[in-house]
C-alpha cells in the first residue's frame, strides 16, 4: 500500500485534527473490533447493520481463535480435487455448476494463486498479524468485553492413518518458516483417543496443536457489541447501506485551505430507510457484501460468499477443546453442553438457501468418528458467508478516497483475526497513515 502521508488523512494534516465521527458498514467481528478500537482513539462510531448483530458468518462459525492455523485459502491441495470432485456436492470444497460471470472470474484468480511460491508469499504477509492476534484479544479482554476465550488444550488435528497427516505436518512447518510460532507434537490413535474419549476407534492418528484458543464466536462479537455500546457509540441494526458517496471536491477544497472547519463531514451514506448520513469517513466492514460498496473506490479485487455449514449435537462425552478432521475440512468446538460441528467451503451467492445436502455430508463425514455424539439430533442448523479473496489475503486500508476504508475478505480467519483488523484499522483512520503489517493488504491491489 502506499502509505499515505500525515497531511494526506480524512483528518490528518496543518490545521486539522483526526475524523471526530466514522461509521463502520457491518457488526460483525471485524466490524464491532474497528469500532472498538476507534473508541480507543477517541472516535465517535456509529455501526450500521443490515440485519442485526453477528447475523453474518461471525455467529455459527467454529469459533477458533488459532494464529498457528490462519493460512491463505488459495493453496496447491485446493486443485488436486480436480473439477470433478468440487461439482460433487458432498465435497469438502463445492462449486455449484452455473454460469456466473463474476463466480467464473473469481475461481479464475484462485486457480491462479493456488500455487506454492504465491502460497508462501501471502503467508508471509499473514504471518506478522497473526502473531499478534491473540494479544489484541487481550486488549479486548482488559477494556471490558466479558466473555472470556479459552485455551484450546488440547487442539487435536485427526486422521485414520499416519500418512494422511503428512500433509498438515508439511503445512504447519512451512507456517512457521514464514514466521509464525507453532508448537506441534504427533500422537498415534490410542494417546489421541486417551486425550479425546469422543474419538472413535477409526482415529488411527492425530497432531496436537499448542497455544491456540476459542470462543463461542456469537456469545464474544455480542459482548464486543454491548461494549461499544456502553462506551458511546451508536447500533443500528436493520438498516442497508445502499450506496456511498465522498465528496471529492471538499477534499481539493480543504488542500487549498478553503475548508471552514476541520473534521467536516464528507462522507454520505445512501441507506435503506431513505436517509443519507454523513460522517468524517467510513470503514466497509460488510464480509461477502462489500464488493459493490467499494468498487466506485478503487477496489477491484473480488470478495466471494464461501459459504459454511454449521449445527450443534450432544455428546455422551464433550471434548474438553476443538477437534478438526482435516481430510474432511471439518471442525468441532465444544460450546455450553453442545457441540457444535462445523464444514463446507462452498462458493456461492451469499443469500442462497441453506442446502441440506452439506449438513448430510458433514454428518456422514464425523459419524464413523465421534463416539457418543448424537448426529441425528441436530439444533442450530446454519450458514454463513465467509468473504474470500482470489489470493487468500485480506482487504484492509484505504481505498482511493482517504476517507473510505476497507476491512473484510478474511475468508475463514475473520474471528481470529478480526480484533487485530480493527486495531491496524483505527490507526490508518486516525492517523492518515498506513501501518507496515497492512501493506500487503491494500484494497487497491
Amino acid at each position: 500500500m502506499t502509505h499515505v502521508s500525515a497531511d494526506e488523512g480524512p483528518g490528518a494534516g496543518r490545521g486539522s485534527r483526526p475524523p471526530g465521527r466514522v461509521a463502520v458498514v457491518g457488526a460483525g467481528m471485524v466490524g464491532l473490533a474497528t469500532a472498538w478500537f476507534l473508541q480507543e482513539r477517541g472516535v465517535e462510531v456509529t455501526v450500521i447493520e443490515r440485519v442485526r448483530v453477528a447475523a453474518g458468518s461471525s455467529w455459527g462459525n467454529a469459533g477458533w481463535l488459532t494464529p498457528s492455523l490462519a493460512a491463505p485459502l488459495p493453496e496447491p491441495a485446493v486443485l488436486r480435487y480436480g473439477l470433478r470432485a468440487v461439482l460433487m456436492p458432498t465435497s469438502p470444497v463445492y462449486v455449484p455448476p452455473r454460469a456466473d460471470p463474476r463466480l467464473l472470474r473469481f475461481l479464475a484468480g484462485f486457480a491462479r494463486n493456488s500455487t506454492a511460491n504465491r502460497w508462501r508469499r501471502a503467508m508471509g504477509a499473514l504471518a506478522p498479524v497473526n502473531r499478534r492476534a491473540l494479544g489484541a484479544f487481550d486488549i479486548l479482554a482488559a477494556g471490558g468485553v466479558d466473555v472470556p476465550t479459552r485455551p484450546a488444550v488440547p487442539f487435536l488435528a485427526c486422521y485414520r492413518d499416519p500418512h494422511e497427516r503428512e500433509a498438515l505436518i508439511l503445512e504447519l512447518e512451512e507456517i512457521r518458516s514464514a514466521g509464525q510460532h507453532v508448537e506441534f507434537d504427533l500422537l498415534d490413535g490410542r494417546a489421541a483417543r486417551t486425550l479425546e474419549p469422543a474419538l472413535t476407534d477409526g482415529i488411527g492418528a492425530a497432531i496436537r496443536i499448542h497455544g491456540q484458543r476459542f470462543c463461542d464466536p456469537g456469545d464474544f462479537v455480542t459482548a464486543l457489541a454491548d461494549s461499544v455500546r456502553a462506551r458511546g457509540g451508536e447500533l443500528r441494526e436493520g438498516v442497508g447501506v445502499l450506496a456511498i458517496h465522498a465528496d471529492r471536491d471538499a477534499d481539493r477544497d480543504a488542500d487549498r485551505g478553503d475548508r471552514r472547519r476541520a473534521g467536516a463531514e464528507e462522507v454520505g451514506l445512501e441507506l435503506s430507510t431513505g436517509q443519507i448520513d454523513r460522517f468524517d469517513a467510513v470503514v466497509v466492514a460488510c464480509g461477502a457484501w462489500l464488493t459493490d460498496l467499494v468498487r466506485p473506490f478503487g477496489v477491484r479485487t473480488l470478495v466471494q460468499a464461501g459459504r459454511g455449514y454449521s449445527f450443534s449435537v450432544t455428546a455422551r462425552d464433550l471434548p474438553r477443546g476443538p477437534l478438526y478432521f482435516p481430510t474432511h475440512r471439518v471442525a468441532c468446538t465444544p460450546l455450553g453442553n453442545r457441540l457444535r460441528i462445523a464444514g463446507m467451503m462452498e462458493f456461492r451467492e451469499p443469500h442462497a438457501p441453506l442446502d441440506r445436502r452439506r449438513i448430510t455430508a458433514i454428518v456422514n463425514a464425523v459419524r464413523p468418528l465421534l463416539a457418543g455424539v448424537d448426529v441425528d439430533t441436530r439444533t442450530q442448523e446454519w450458514v454463513g458467508s465467509r468473504p474470500c479473496t482470489p489470493d487468500g489475503l485480506p482487504l484492509i486500508g484505504r481505498t482511493a478516497s482517504p476517507r473510505v476504508f476497507v476491512a473484510g475478505g478474511h475468508g475463514m480467519w475473520g474471528i481470529t483475526l478480526g480484533p487485530i483488523t480493527g486495531q491496524l484499522v483505527a490507526e490508518a483512520v486516525t492517523t492518515g497513515r498506513c501501518p507496515d503489517h497492512l501493506a500487503p493488504f491494500d484494497p487497491l491491489r
